[in-house]
């Protein structure tokens, strides 16, 4: 089998499918030293091979109880990974007499068949994790109030800073290091690790890294990146198919990733840097208009700022400023311009005098 492929000539399915049969060949128990340096060579061709491998492998390791692979086992009991080589797998066609009795492996079991087996089993746990979606997460759960940031150390040294009203799920094991970002923004220092890279996981959006600091914030189905130190990859559900090549970001570097594709801006690192100045709870605006500072503060503030009027939220503002001291910032607006500030329960209303 010719495995000498790229990312960029080869689709989404065919590196799932090279990555199935990978990881039939592993847990079989028959996989010789020559196997294992082709396999090698394999996860080194490309990142995204790596990529596919740990991710199959992470739902395989969720699938002991997967009755679809219960064949061969008596009762409820269900096979795991590292058992395959001792329970039939038969093909349409072939049979039980064709099992030749030593130690219960299968004769007849080729790779493709058990790569088959493999991705199969993958396809229906990862539709079971889309169903139940706490239900087989490996790791635990950390978030955020309203205002709140938090630090969150990693198993593997690597450490996250969580920002307001934010959510992350953790999974670290030998082979892979995932984190989901629920909703919100954290910002990662990731660990040096080229064995296990780093998988941040957001709707059907991932950006990967191997050893760097970055931060990804989720906006419904849009991701924002801004990268300060090494290089991170982004990958929409668009290019992990194989049409479009994967963006990759270095210091300096925001993107917004959106389903439509990756729009990337290179900026100074001071300046990207100042994006991050939430981590010491001081919002930074570079003359950006009311609307938009109005809506970043009420990220941080229960007390929402409301822009009553079109052209009072077209005034451009700059500044650093206290994140949750609402009032602070609304009464220094009152100062520098003509405005109307009206209270209402958790709420204030900005208009024109």
């Amino acid at each position: 089998m010719n495995r000498k492929t790229t990312p960029a000539t080869e689709s989404h399915s065919a590196i799932e499918a090279q990555a199935a049969d990978w990881l039939a060949r592993r847990d079989s128990g028959e996989c010789s030293a020559a196997d294992q340096v082709r396999f090698e060579q394999w996860l080194n061709e490309s990142p995204a091979n790596r990529v596919a491998f740990l991710r199959l492998e992470q739902v395989w390791e969720r699938s002991h109880r997967l009755q679809a692979l219960g064949a061969g086992r008596q009762g409820s009991e269900i096979p795991m990974p590292g058992q395959w080589g001792s329970f039939q797998f038969l093909r349409s066609g072939d049979s039980p007499a064709q099992n030749d009795g030593s130690n219960g492996v299968v004769a007849t079991g080729r790779w493709r068949t058990w790569a088959r087996v493999a991705l199969a089993a993958a396809v229906l746990v990862a539709v079971a994790i889309g169903a139940a979606h706490y239900l087989w997460s490996s790791g635990p759960s950390y978030q955020t109030p309203v205002g709140g940031v938090a630090f969150v150390p990693m198993a593997d040294g690597s450490k996250v800073t969580l920002n307001t009203d934010s959510e992350i799920r953790v999974a670290v094991t030998r082979t892979a290091r995932t984190v989901e970002l629920e909703q919100g923004e954290a910002f990662f220092e990731v660990a040096k690790d080229p064995t296990r890279p780093f998988v941040v996981q957001a709707g059907n959006k991932r950006v990967i890294a191997i050893g760097t600091q970055f931060a990804v914030r989720r906006d419904g189905d849009e991701l924002r990146v801004v990268v300060t130190e090494g290089r991170v990859q982004v990958e929409t559900e668009h290019q992990a198919r194989g049409k479009a090549p994967a963006e990759v970001l270095i210091a300096g570097s925001i993107a917004r990733a959106s389903d439509h594709g990756v729009l990337l801006q290179k900026k100074p690192l001071r300046e990207a840097e100042e994006e991050l100045s939430w981590r010491s709870g001081v919002l930074t605006f570079r003359e950006i208009t009311l609307a938009e500072a109005a809506a970043e503060f009420n990220r941080y503030n229960t007390t929402k700022i409301v822009i009553e009027d079109p052209q009072v939220g077209a005034l451009r503002v700059a500044g650093s400023f206290r994140a949750t001291n609402v009032d602070a910032f609304v009464r220094l607006l009152e100062r520098g311009y003509a405005l109307r500030v009206a209270h209402a329960d958790e709420r204030i209303l900005l208009s024109a005098e």
